[in-house]
């Protein structure tokens, strides 16, 4: 199965050598201004096919709220697809690399006006500078860590983030059982989903760098997202600082 696999995501590679070319000589970025449409596009199918997992996981956003203030930072925000989710009256800042977005981003907001919006901020999951430490309760992560430079880095700028008895949230797509014919396709269609997904990666093991990253403790489940198969393997929960 390894030779197999090594030998069709090599096929796959050769037909994506326009592409590589386009990459490498920067005409991708122009992509940029086209992924958060799509993005924005596809949302609507992702929450209905995942509105009961993410209802049941923000459920819980309230029991870290100080002072009967509750503020959020989410990670990656993108289009803003979570936001109906979120309790009301709650502080929401957002951040996201992309400023593409912010178009996409402004409709969410205008239809959850349940919500408070403190501000947007162009920035990369790996440098957050601009916020304070220890200044918020939750951090929101759904679907970045697969497409962030380094997840490492991403978990201590959210641990830095936020206060003490704080927690992260995410739900993220990961790599499937090595036994599995996901795992087969995921690894066959990495190259071709890279470019799709801006960056993607779908063979990331994600918890284990939950589980690495010095939370206090860390409550998270693998499961089965009714999704296509390349994407269906996630981990859904949070981890409290």
């Amino acid at each position: 199965m390894a030779l197999l696999m090594r030998l069709c995501s090599f096929v796959v590679n050769v037909l994506l050598l326009p592409l590589h070319v386009i990459d490498a000589v920067g005409l991708y970025k122009l992509y940029k201004r086209v992924f958060p449409l799509c993005v924005y596009r596809i949302s609507f199918t992702y929450n209905k096919k995942m509105h009961d997992k993410k209802k049941e996981l923000f459920l819980t956003l309230p029991e870290f709220s100080k002072a009967g203030q509750l503020t959020i930072l989410e990670i990656g925000c993108g289009s803003g697809t979570n936001f109906e989710y979120y309790p009301s009256g709650c502080k929401v800042i957002c951040t996201d690399p992309n400023p593409h977005f912010q178009k996409y981003l402004k409709k969410s907001m205008d239809v959850n006006d349940h919500l408070k919006y403190e501000k947007f901020v162009v920035a990369s999951g790996e440098d957050m500078g601009s916020v304070e430490d220890e200044s918020v309760d939750v951090v929101v992560c759904t679907l970045v860590l697969c497409s962030v430079n380094s997840i490492p880095q991403t978990l201590r700028e959210a641990h830095r983030i936020l206060r003490p008895g704080g927690a992260l949230y995410f739900i993220e797509h990961v790599v499937a059982d090595p036994s599995s014919w996901a795992y087969f396709l995921q690894h066959v269609l990495q190259p071709a989903w890279y470019y799709f997904g801006d960056g993607c990666e779908v063979t990331r093991a994600t918890w284990k760098h939950l589980e690495a990253a010095g939370f206090s403790e860390l409550k998270l489940k693998h499961v089965e997202a009714p999704l296509f198969v390349v994407i269906s393997p996630h981990i859904i929960g949070y981890a409290v600082k």
